[in-house]
């Protein structure tokens, strides 16, 4: 069930725990496009844009809990890999509690903010009441949403990225016929889109608690395991808070570009929100080999193996352009086809800036790949307030294209803005990986066998 990533052929280890997150990541993005698509097709082209008017909010939302509850998975790998079980229990327990009262924070201030936030963006008359009804659905069931990448991230830092798989496939079947039953014979619009996601995800949660407390002995908790810990809740918090925070400031600066898409008109929107759609499935891998990436340099942290995390590094990094290499030929030679999939084919003028702006972004794949290896791998060695500023400097350069160049070259701005994002955000984590670098390398080749936590020390290392 678990895996142990701190020896053997580690490209063979990478690539094997990353297999399964690509597959899991392609089933999330097939039920996120069977919205869109029957949104599209079934609704209008409206609510196609409703609902891709939302990507940046729900970006802002899930991401910070998808990143808190990685966060808090750090610290699990790492105890993990040194072995140390009881206190890898205290901080999974502890993990529980917080998501907890996070998942009431935000549900109820996500659902207050809805529409000031729409409104601020401003969002389309002709398409906000619809991107209001999809959000509240989805928020509604935030906490859902929270636990299950919560569950994921424990079983992943475990070196179980297989199990997770399995649920989400049966989340994907379920998501695709709700969607269908809502949408074409419960007339429930956009909302049942909604509606169809919250329950598949539910029932994934359900599943993959249910599997965790019947396979995984080595999660049997006693009672002072159990217990509210202010200290390892402390730890959790100073590990956590920084990578959410890195994917709230992210999603700052998508909801800024997002903004301007808005100005632009609905038929922009639509060919954004289906360019994304199809530039979403071609991140997958990438994203996924640097959650891979996590785990793997957070089981070798905690083993005290730096050759071996510098070895997975490079490895991960050529494998990764070369991915990067790839999937730009094939979305440069089908996007147009593959955006068929959204778009009415007498849609002329979306199909077209939809190829523009995916054009535009997957030359410079090669920026992305490397930007999530390098990131997700400093937080797998515990540093993680350093990321969240290279999450600044994203937000800093997509405000910057957005202020300097939208209103001079229109669309064009819009689309370079993610490439110059990833490009800063690149020549910062660089400049961190080569400071930090040397100072682990002192660290765990030290003459010192004693295993110290990155969170209990994280004010001097981060």
């Amino acid at each position: 069930m678990t895996k142990d990533m701190t020896s053997g052929n580690s490209l063979k280890l990478i690539i094997s725990f990353c297999i399964p997150m690509i597959i899991g990541n392609l089933l999330q993005q097939l039920y996120s496009m069977v919205d869109a698509v029957i949104v599209g097709k079934c609704i209008d082209l409206n609510a196609l844009a409703a609902v891709g008017a939302t990507g940046s909010i729900c970006f802002l939302v899930i991401g910070f809990a998808t990143g808190i509850c990685s966060g808090f998975c750090i610290l699990v790998s790492q105890e993990y890999g040194a072995n140390n079980y009881s206190k890898m229990r205290k901080y999974v327990a502890n993990s529980f509690w917080l998501s907890f009262i996070i998942a009431i924070i935000l549900t109820v201030l996500t659902l207050v903010f809805i529409r000031p936030l729409l409104e601020l963006m401003k969002t389309p008359d002709d398409i906000i009441q619809q991107a209001d009804e999809y959000l509240f659905m989805i928020f509604a069931g935030l906490s859902v949403t929270i636990f299950y990448n919560l569950l994921a991230s424990i079983l992943r830092a475990l070196g179980d990225s297989r199990s997770p798989l399995i649920f989400l496939g049966i989340a994907s079947v379920i998501n695709i016929i709700l969607d269908y039953v809502f949408i074409e014979f419960c007339n429930m619009g956009v909302s049942g889109a909604g509606l169809a996601t919250v329950i598949a995800q539910g029932i994934s949660t359900v599943l993959c608690f249910i599997y965790m407390r019947k396979k995984f002995d080595i999660l049997s908790f006693d009672k002072s395991e159990l217990a509210f810990d202010i200290k390892a809740s402390g730890n959790l918090m100073s590990i956590g808070v920084p990578m959410a925070l890195q994917y709230s400031i992210t999603a700052i600066g998508s909801i800024t570009l997002q903004t301007a898409i808005n100005n632009l008109g609905t038929v922009y929107v639509a060919a954004v929100t289906a360019a994304q759609k199809i530039q979403m499935i071609a991140q997958g891998p990438m994203e996924c080999l640097g959650t891979a990436m996590a785990t793997y340099c957070g089981q070798n942290r905690g083993a005290r193996k730096y050759e071996r995390i510098t070895k997975g590094l490079k490895q991960s990094m050529i494998v990764s352009v070369i991915y990067c290499v790839v999937a730009c030929i094939v979305l440069i030679a089908f996007g147009q086809y593959i955006s068929l999939l959204f778009i009415d084919k007498n849609d002329v003028d979306v199909i077209n800036y939809a190829m523009y702006y995916i054009k535009i972004n997957t030359v410079t794949f090669p920026l992305l790949g490397v930007l999530f290896i390098i990131r997700n791998s400093l937080q797998g060695l515990g540093y993680s307030l350093l990321p969240m500023m290279a999450g600044f400097t994203e937000l800093i350069a997509r405000v910057g294209v957005v202020v300097l160049l939208v209103g001079t070259y229109g669309y064009t701005g819009i689309c370079v803005a993610s490439p110059v994002a990833w490009l800063m955000a690149d020549i910062l984590l660089f400049i961190i990986a080569f400071c930090k670098f040397p100072e682990l390398k002192r660290e765990l080749n030290g003459e010192s066998n004693s295993y110290i936590p990155v969170s209990d020390k994280c004010k001097r290392c981060s």
